[in-house]
């Protein structure tokens, strides 16, 4: 099994919902920017996505202008992303 079907495998089993296309952009934040991933990360990496696949969600704005209600949406997928990308350094170590 490759390192990004691992990556893929181990986000999955923590956002079993997540659509696959959205999973490989979180895939992607959790080997660039890990640990240090942003809730304005996660928004960015979901909005180039529900760009392809609702260009018109009232939610694909920056993430400033977003309600904090709104932006905690994020950290589940933040949290899950660190999570991930830690046990995979710890891996590679």
């Amino acid at each position: 099994m490759t390192y990004t079907a691992v990556m893929l495998r181990s986000l999955k089993a923590l956002l079993p919902d997540c659509d696959p296309d959205l999973l490989r952009l979180y895939a992607l934040l959790a080997f660039v920017t890990g640990g240090g991933t942003t809730l304005e990360n996660v928004h960015d990496a979901w909005a180039l996505w529900r760009t392809a696949t609702r260009p018109d969600h009232p939610s694909i704005v920056p993430f400033a202008e977003l309600t904090t209600q709104v932006q905690e949406l994020d950290r589940k997928y933040r949290d899950a992303i660190a999570d991930v990308a830690a046990q995979h350094a710890e891996a590679s170590a």
